[in-house]
């Protein structure tokens, strides 16, 4: 790759990195998410980042995982949201038992909280292909 490719795409990540917190910051808000919780689906393991985001989202320079992560999320977000138009049950939906194989009786949050971007994708699948 060359130096000024690697530089338009750090550039890139950089313009969507505040935008991207913010928004998962309001969806963990809406989900009720603890900050352990909002640090995993993150994929962090430094608290001190994570606050430092939290204070100022504007600094922040997020790796592609984190911006995978952040629209696995959006998009889990917006399916559930078409899916439930009932707001509150919508927001809810993460935290209650599930059915689907994929779950196995436990809640898709369980599920997202398994540390794997891979595991975000399989939910995110799941809604989308009921939509």
């Amino acid at each position: 790759m060359s130096q000024a490719f690697d530089i338009q795409i750090s550039a890139g990540r950089k313009g969507l990195s505040a935008p991207a917190l913010k928004v998962f910051f309001q969806i963990a808000s809406l989900w009720k998410l603890s900050n352990t919780e909002s640090m995993t689906l993150l994929g962090l393991s430094h608290s001190s980042t994570f606050y430092r985001w939290r204070k100022s989202t504007e600094t922040a320079r997020l790796k592609r995982d984190t911006l995978e992560r952040v629209s696995h999320i959006l998009a889990i977000y917006k399916a559930l949201q078409i899916l439930l138009p009932d707001k509150q049950r919508a927001d809810c939906w993460i935290k209650q038992p599930n059915k689907a194989p994929i779950f196995a009786n436990r809640p898709a949050l369980d599920r997202m909280l398994a540390g794997n971007v891979a595991d975000l994708f399989v939910v995110r699948r799941h809604l989308e292909t009921k939509i």
